[in-house]
């Protein structure tokens, strides 16, 4: 990826080159300056690291775009299967969407969340948010709707993940009546109790790492 490599074989790192100029005019004007000292030192450092902050900031966001899309990507892909819907008693919206792809979401943390995968997991949670927030702008609402959507969709998640922990401890009847708080509008629910506890069976069976890497090379 372009933005990956901030140099190219042979030459010195573009920053590098940049803060060596930064320094050169340092030198020039303190030749040059009344007193001899680099009048706006301070400020040309500042504006050095401020670029140098911004370009590491782009490099982070591109690379978690690259290194997480698949798995955004798939766990959306899960929430298109229309037999999921098929007890909804009405057309299914975004909502929906959000709420099943939620779940998915919180059933991937609840079997991936150990202290080795804390970072890495903080990562693609942190993606996942962003991700949806752009989903939400890009249907047309405000910055102010916009946020409070998030803080409900986030309360909503920190909720699934609470109600899933001990999930494996849990008999159907309980199962069923942790779903049921999520999905109101469903006439039943009982087959997305079957797909969810295979869906986490499967996740089971799986470590994160292999688990990114079967959906990058999807």
């Amino acid at each position: 990826m372009l933005f990956k490599r901030l140099s190219v074989e042979g030459d010195p790192n573009i920053l590098i080159i940049s803060f060596l100029l930064l320094l050169f005019k340092i030198s020039f004007v303190c030749l040059f300056s009344k007193n001899a000292t680099p009048w706006y030192l301070s400020t040309g450092l500042k504006l050095q690291f401020d670029t140098i902050n911004e370009k590491n900031i782009i490099y982070n966001i591109l690379y978690m775009k690259d290194k997480y899309i698949h798995i955004y990507n798939n766990l959306i892909n899960y929430t298109r299967n229309k037999d999921l819907y098929v007890h909804l008693n009405r057309e299914d919206n975004f909502s929906d969407r959000l709420t099943l792809f939620l779940l998915h979401f919180s059933f991937f943390l609840k079997n991936f969340k150990n202290k080795e995968n804390k970072i890495i997991l903080q990562e693609i949670y942190d993606f996942n948010f962003r991700q949806l927030e752009l989903s939400i702008r890009e249907i047309g609402y405000g910055d102010q709707s916009i946020n409070k959507k998030m803080k409900n969709y986030i309360n909503l998640f920190h909720k699934m993940l609470s109600e899933i922990h001990f999930w494996n401890d849990l008999n159907e009847s309980q199962k069923l009546q942790k779903f049921s708080s999520f999905l109101n509008d469903f006439g039943k629910i009982d087959h997305l109790l079957v797909y969810f506890n295979e869906f986490n069976d499967n996740l089971s069976k799986k470590t994160l790492n292999s688990y990114i890497k079967s959906v990058s090379n999807a």
